[in-house]
């Protein structure tokens, strides 16, 4: 499989597939198609949907094999970037939900929560993520534009909860609460805030969607 990221505020990712070769998405983001490429639909068991659906994706995945050469083209579903990530054995990744776009076969989505069950559940977007293990190439969408770090062992990183794209299964995340009653009140900040601990590469996103809905949000008229 070859493929052509293309486009700039609203990317695509365009493969260009060989005969028999097949590509896995979670929600409808196919653009365009060659018509010799066939989709089926599969789920995949009652708990692993449920586990799919809490962590904020679809319950079904849309298999899209090459019937011959063809081509598949997958679109973002907000501004942003759409960036190429091998996955292996010893590289696992976690990714914040609604983050993977498509893969190749043989790439593994399961559900990944905070260690810290309590403060989680208050934690927003951080709380429940995607863990992507298995082997292959996987397209991960990101809102607006990508800051790439790598912590060395013990560096840390506090990172509002929702700028959180995606890291190395080495880093450790912690979801924490902001310090002082009125900076939670007053600040503007929110309530709780995401430490990351290297060792790892991290993905830090400028644009998340949680923070483009708020700021819309304020704009818009109230109801009578």
């Amino acid at each position: 499989m070859e493929y052509e990221i293309k486009g700039g505020v609203f990317p695509v990712v365009e493969c260009r597939l060989h005969d028999g070769e097949s590509m896995i998405t979670e929600k409808g983001s196919m653009v365009w198609q060659t018509p010799n490429i066939s989709m089926e639909t599969r789920g995949g068991g009652i708990g692993k949907m449920f586990s799919k659906a809490l962590s904020g994706e679809s319950m079904f995945q849309n298999i899209y094999t090459a019937e011959g050469d063809g081509v598949i083209a997958f679109g973002a579903s907000f501004p942003g970037k759409i960036i190429p990530i091998e996955i292996s054995p010893d590289r696992e990744m976690i990714l914040q939900k609604r983050a993977f776009l498509a893969s190749t076969c043989g790439i593994e989505l399961s559900i990944h929560f905070s260690k810290k069950l309590g403060a989680g559940f208050f934690g927003g977007e951080g709380f429940i993520m995607q863990k992507l293990s298995g082997r292959g190439l996987v397209f991960v969408e990101i809102d607006g534009d990508i800051v790439e770090r790598t912590l060395a062992p013990g560096e840390q990183l506090i990172v509002d909860t929702g700028n959180v794209a995606a890291f190395e299964c080495g880093v450790n995340m912690e979801i924490r609460q902001v310090a002082g009653l009125k900076n939670k009140l007053l600040g503007g900040e929110g309530f709780f805030n995401t430490l990351l601990t290297g060792p790892g590469k991290v993905w830090l996103q400028t644009m998340p969607i949680s923070s483009v809905a708020v700021a819309i949000h304020g704009f818009m008229p109230s109801g009578n």
